[in-house]
């Protein structure tokens, strides 16, 4: 009954906010109708407004898809589409979020590097990692580690298995950040763990995004937290004004334990993901554990996102957890000279550097011998769809995992429309005929991985925060591959026959592919 309440509560409030937006659209459409006798004059002001506005998206530093998308809408609507641009990208609060963010970057920049340089180590011993390394460390700001154990985790119920076992070792803090949170069977445990160890005068945080949340919490569940001891942080609340923010979530998924084992993958914290309900099926993920220095790395990337437009910041020095005696990667009597390279990065939509896609693409530029791909979502630009048919065109085994069973049905036929184009160019594309696969993975060359939140589609890519990990030359690497060719017997190559469509299907398809960056 008590569930019921709070989702008819939920339920209310989205109606409120389509309410409001309709509110909106209605009150600019009736503006420029109303102009009566002056109707003329508006409508070649508009019309001139939209002509400037498609100069402006042309010269904007922007990926080509969206300003197709952009020019596409404001030809089909060329009184309201320049407006409707200018509404939705011409406002304070994404330039104001670019200050906070790019300031906190720079004020946690020095305490990446506080367990050193590994990076003249790492091209030393496999130069081939050169261009990888330099380009997340010298010009992302994310450095190499060394001294990291790795653990990889190919089902959710063995990634939470691990999670409560670590929870329970935790000494000084624990730092959550999610975009779902489901109460449940997944997250109650977690919960009453963060609640038993805030009561012992450990510092506990957690941090989710209110548009993912949206119909998966009560409406009262940061308050709920706070009366357990648990600091809570609601990231990008959603609010029924016409902003491009609101298209920046936080996708990110991060546990850091004391700063000393860290997690990160594709999985939330809901039944699905350990398939103690089934929504599409028997649910793939994938997630990495660092134990050692790479954890701090993750640490701070999501102290980056927590200390947004907060007057009193955290002191990163005093968190970090090995001031007193060197790192022991986490693991009792482990030999960390014998443990790989690791490298976890994070993206942001605010700057104008798509760091999770340029891993992605310089993975695939530099394989020699293959590239295998997990991925829920393929729709992907140009720059990404050339990079995986030449990469298959050179003679490079290029293999994608993708679901069988969406989740959602317009992404499916957009994700599929791309196929026909991989499967000719000699990319085997696959379906994971037992569910849903929503695992973000790379692996190549028996050499390098990685594993992390970014999904192969626009809104991962270039809208979301999203963050992962790197892995160089570890046992880490081939259990991903491992991982990836147990998966591919109970998967269904697609074939090109399946790829064939109608006159009408042919016309629906391109009519997604332009709207797929707003997809």
């Amino acid at each position: 009954m008590k569930k019921k309440k709070w989702f008819q509560v939920i339920l209310k409030r989205r109606i409120l906010i389509i309410f409001v937006l309709l509110i909106q659209i209605s009150f600019i459409i009736l503006l420029i109708a109303g102009a009566g006798i002056y109707f003329d004059y508006v409508n070649w002001v508009l019309t001139i407004l939209s002509i400037i506005v498609c100069i402006h998206v042309l010269n904007k530093h922007e990926k080509a898809a969206y300003k197709l998308t952009w020019i596409f809408i404001i030809l089909l609507f060329p009184i309201f589409g320049g407006i409707m641009y200018i509404l939705f990208y011409f406002q304070s609060n994404p330039r104001k979020l670019k200050r906070q963010i790019e300031r906190n970057i720079q004020d946690s920049k020095a305490a990446f590097s506080l367990p050193g340089n590994c990076l003249n180590e790492l091209i030393e011993a496999h130069p081939e990692f050169k261009t990888h390394a330099y380009y997340l460390q010298e010009y992302a700001g994310f450095p190499v580690y060394k001294r990291t154990r790795t653990e990889y985790f190919d089902s959710g119920e063995k990634f939470f298995h691990k999670v409560l076992e670590e929870l329970e070792k935790a000494e000084r803090y624990i730092f959550l950040e999610f975009f779902i949170l489901r109460e449940g069977v997944m997250l109650n445990p977690i919960i009453s763990i963060l609640e038993r160890k805030a009561g012992e005068g450990l510092d506990v945080r957690i941090m989710y995004d209110d548009l993912g949340c949206f119909m998966s919490l009560p409406p009262n569940y940061r308050r709920r937290l706070a009366q357990k001891g648990i600091k809570c942080f609601v990231f990008n609340q959603f609010r029924p004004i016409f902003s491009s923010l609101q298209n920046n979530r936080d996708h990110r998924k991060i546990i850091s334990i004391d700063g000393k084992v860290a997690f990160t993958g594709g999985l939330n914290l809901a039944d699905e993901y350990i398939n103690a309900v089934d929504r599409f099926g028997h649910w793939k993920d994938a997630a990495i554990m660092l134990a050692g220095e790479g954890a701090w790395s993750l640490t701070l990337i999501f102290l980056q996102m927590w200390n947004l437009g907060r007057k009193e910041k955290d002191d990163y020095v005093s968190l970090y957890p090995w001031k007193d005696g060197p790192c022991d990667c986490g693991a009792r009597g482990m030999d960390c000279n014998t443990v790989g390279f690791v490298q976890p990065y994070a993206d942001s939509p605010i700057d104008e550097e798509n760091v999770g896609e340029h891993v992605y693409i310089q993975i695939i530029n530099q394989a020699k011998e293959y590239v295998y791909i997990n991925t829920p979502y393929l729709v992907v630009d140009d720059n990404l769809l050339s990079a995986l048919t030449l990469a298959a065109k050179s003679g490079v085994d290029v293999r994608i995992i993708t679901p069988h069973r969406w989740d959602k049905w317009i992404v499916a036929i957009t994700s599929r429309s791309y196929f026909r184009q991989l499967i000719s160019a000699g990319v085997k594309v696959y379906e994971y005929t037992s569910g849903f696969n929503h695992g973000k993975t790379f692996v190549s060359d028996d050499k390098i991985a990685t594993v992390g939140t970014t999904n192969l589609d626009f809104r991962s890519l270039y809208l979301h925060f999203e963050c992962g990990v790197l892995v160089y030359n570890s046992d880490t690497v081939m259990a991903i591959k491992e991982d990836f060719l147990h998966t591919v017997p109970v998967s269904h190559q697609v074939t090109l026959a399946e790829c064939a469509r109608n006159a009408f299907q042919r016309i629906i398809i391109d009519v997604l592919r332009v709207f797929a960056p707003l997809l």
